[in-house]
């Protein structure tokens, strides 16, 4: 009996043994197979210059407004942030910036501008670079103007105190919005469609833009899949809406202030390219208790970052003086968590003006 016992153990291990065998066996080969296999082809990104009218117009809505068929959607904003200041619709009325439907028009108006034809506008910049001279052509007033937005400056539209001698729009192809080449063509021949009118072939714009961008500072070429999809892609994966980054409250504080567009109209000290002047500096420390006196504050916060908090998520309870109203958006109370707000505050909240602004981790 013991010895059948014993002779069943060996045949189980030398089975067990044997199996052990195989399977590492099957393993190695199938290593192998992959270490010595082709590296999958690299999916190449779709060149603009290559795509249709259509396709370049509907990538052009997606960067401006985040996705194509969102030109009539209130609040839409894409990646280049144009609607944060300008309107795009026959009768709309900007208070911030002008209104570009008709911009191909209106240019032509623009362009002929004694002043600005002889560099005599008594602007803060006259050229985008020493030596570019200015727009000549309805396609190169359309690339200055988002090169060099302080190069003409549309009567009304100049930055708060400076007479119009300086633009409040940001250098697009500069961070942080840093729009490439390609995607600038996109959003061009966008307007001009926008417009009803032919638009100028992805070479003829793509030369407007070299006369005012040196070699040097040429906007590097984009690699969001967002925006260039790859080419496998089906069409109907190629102009899904672009959706927004999403905001979790763990990113540097620097990113939550650029994610929630703030830098587009607030200069906030210690907040790289955040330098908007559409809205009021944000150095709270020094402005809070100072509007919490004012008669006109009808709001509840009894320090600093209760004020901040309250004017994120309901911003028309006061509003600064010499600002207009519904222009900063109502709706971050559910677009921002718990998390991203405390933070906003907290950093906000110890800007002074005068003093130097706090270190981002």
């Amino acid at each position: 009996m013991a010895t059948t016992t014993t002779r069943k153990r060996v045949y189980l291990r030398i089975v067990a043994f044997l199996f052990f065998v195989a399977v590492s066996a099957a393993g190695v080969g199938i290593w192998l197979s992959q270490a010595n296999a082709d590296p999958p082809p690299e999916k190449k990104i779709i060149d603009v210059r290559d795509m249709s009218v259509k396709e370049r117009t509907e990538l052009g809505e997606k960067i401006i407004f985040g996705a194509v068929d969102a030109s009539k959607t209130q609040g839409a904003v894409g990646k280049g942030q144009c609607p944060l200041c300008h309107g795009f619709q026959k009768g709309f009325v900007s208070q911030r910036s002008p209104n570009l439907y008709g911009i191909t028009d209106r240019a032509s108006i623009w362009i002929m501008d004694s002043r600005y034809r002889k560099g005599t506008l008594n602007t803060v910049q006259k050229e985008a670079c020493p030596g570019c001279g200015n727009a000549t052509s309805i396609l190169e007033y359309i690339a200055e103007s988002h090169i060099c937005p302080s190069c003409y400056v549309i009567s009304g539209f100049g930055v708060k105190g400076t007479n119009d001698r300086e633009s409040p729009m940001p250098q697009i192809q500069k961070p942080p919005i840093s729009l490439s080449i390609e995607e600038l063509i996109a959003v061009d021949t966008w307007l001009y469609i926008n417009d009803e009118k032919d638009p100028p072939s992805p070479q003829e714009i793509e030369s407007a833009y070299r006369k005012f961008i040196p070699e040097a500072e040429w906007p590097m070429a984009s690699r969001d899949p967002d925006i260039y999809p790859a080419t496998e892609a089906s069409s109907k994966q190629r102009f899904a809406p672009l959706s927004a980054t999403p905001i979790t409250g763990q990113e540097p504080i620097n990113e939550l202030f650029i994610k929630a567009l703030c830098f587009a109209c607030h200069t906030i000290p210690g907040i790289p390219g955040a330098v908007g002047v559409l809205g009021p500096k944000l150095t709270m420390k020094t402005n809070a208790p100072k509007r919490m006196r004012d008669r006109a504050y009808k709001g509840k916060a009894t320090n600093v970052r209760e004020y901040i908090i309250e004017s994120i998520v309901d911003p028309s309870i006061y509003v600064v003086k010499n600002y207009p109203d519904n222009i900063m958006p109502k709706d971050y109370r559910s677009k921002l968590n718990d998390t991203v707000i405390d933070r906003m505050a907290d950093y906000l909240s110890r800007l002074e003006e005068g003093k130097v602004p706090p270190t981002i981790p």
